[in-house]
């Protein structure tokens, strides 16, 4: 007799952008005819940069004359690509192998399959909040107990606390844990980690034999300096972490779908060591996974240099001039906020101590704008909610103007 996997029911509600999504439905259901501005998912809006969309194009007709088709790539990601990928990060000043990279259809998906080099006694530390696919999927993955409402968290999960005290960066955890989630520039509070932050969290796994799961997806948002683009610019780094990134918010990707995973072949654990992880996530991607679409993946090598590389370094200033005028607009109504910096996210302070889901819905309401609730990311975020500056330019200035006009003070 077929059973289910009895771990989805330890999820505590919905996923929280489609629960978005329903609410917002319900309520222009309600109020037909109004004009509802989005500033909730992170999901790019502008146009795919030209010298992109030419490379794509370029693919295409290959694909489409015989003596230039081709069928399946690599599983790990055509070779020309990872080769792109580690030039790419020389600018960083960190040395990597191609047969490190891992090409796949985005860090969404990365994020969540990466658990599967891990046993499910491991112990999860998450930052708190948190970008729910981590947690989702090491629930899913039998890694934690039942949910707590009244804590608003999973037993089982030690949860990084992630404050205005500690400028949304915590410290590594005081007790043992194996596997570590970190996002920098981070998703949702736009907070980035600095050298010595990260260095603290590298020295912690090494001697403690733990992995970090770095999802570094909006290191092209760094515009300040003193900032890793990486974590292996973290010395040891490749000891015991493992790298996710995107081209979904560099270069528009959303819908397109393309990222890596850098699994070195130095990193190792208290049963595996140097060279298994990286030979065990290349069997996990050869046997559940027949590569990225190469038509993706020409576009992704085009974002790498030369022109592709100017133009999607375009659009993240566009996004970030989006994060000014939201940042700026916020500020003016007495809100606090932080991040629209180094991120394309903006994390603000509910007035008066109000619930994220009732500003929610007070924005909603009063201002017809969509935001995210700080709470759908984990207990930290029950009094913020984040604002994406992803959108068209005069749909965010539109935005802003409708806070300004009907959000009390």
């Amino acid at each position: 007799m077929a059973t289910i996997n009895t771990n989805f029911q330890k999820l505590a509600s919905g996923y929280l952008f489609p629960e978005i999504a329903r609410r917002t439905r319900l309520w222009q259901e309600s109020h037909p005819g109004v004009d509802v501005l989005r500033l909730g998912i992170g999901n790019t809006t502008e146009a795919l940069p030209e010298a992109i969309c030419d490379a794509m194009k370029e693919k295409i007709d290959r694909l489409s004359d015989r003596a230039t088709y081709s069928g399946y790539g690599d599983e790990q990601g055509d070779t020309y690509l990872r080769e792109a990928l580690v030039t790419y990060y020389e600018r960083y000043g960190v040395n990597l192998e191609s047969t490190e990279f891992f090409v796949s259809d985005g860090a969404k998906s990365d994020a969540a399959n990466i658990q599967d080099l891990f046993d499910a006694n491991n112990i999860v530390a998450v930052q708190d909040p948190a970008y729910p696919v981590y947690v989702d999927s090491n629930v899913v993955g039998g890694r934690t107990g039942l949910f707590d409402k009244a804590a608003g968290q999973y037993e089982g999960f030690v949860y990084l606390s992630s404050t205005e005290e500690n400028g949304f960066i915590p410290e590594p955890p005081k007790v043992h844990v194996d596997l570590i989630y970190l996002c920098s520039p981070n998703n949702p509070t736009g907070a980035v980690a600095t050298y010595d932050q990260l260095k603290a969290f590298v020295d912690y796994a090494i001697k403690e034999k733990s992995i970090i799961i770095f999802d570094s997806a909006y290191n092209e948002y760094i515009t300040e300096e003193g900032y890793p683009r990486s974590i292996y610019e973290i010395e040891g780094a490749k000891r015991c972490a493992i790298e996710i990134n995107s081209f979904s918010k560099f270069s528009g990707f959303t819908g397109v779908r393309l990222g890596w995973t850098i699994v070195p072949k130095q990193l190792e654990c208290e049963n595996a060591p140097a060279g298994v992880l990286n030979s065990m996530w290349n069997r996990r991607q050869c046997t559940f996974f027949n590569g990225a679409c190469n038509i993706a993946q020409s576009g992704g090598f085009a974002a790498l240099s030369g022109a592709g590389y100017e133009q999607s370094r375009a659009l993240v200033e566009y996004y970030l001039g989006n994060a000014k005028i939201i940042k700026e607009g916020l500020e003016k109504v007495g809100l606090t906020v932080y991040g629209g910096v180094n991120s394309p996210y903006i994390w603000a302070k509910t007035p008066n101590g109000m619930d994220s889901w009732d500003f929610f819905d007070l924005l909603l309401d009063k201002c017809h704008v969509v935001v995210t609730p700080g709470g759908g990311f984990g207990p930290a975020g029950a009094n913020f909610v984040r604002v994406s500056s992803y959108g068209h330019r005069e749909n965010v200035e539109k935005a802003m103007q409708q806070i300004e006009e009907n959000l009390e003070r």
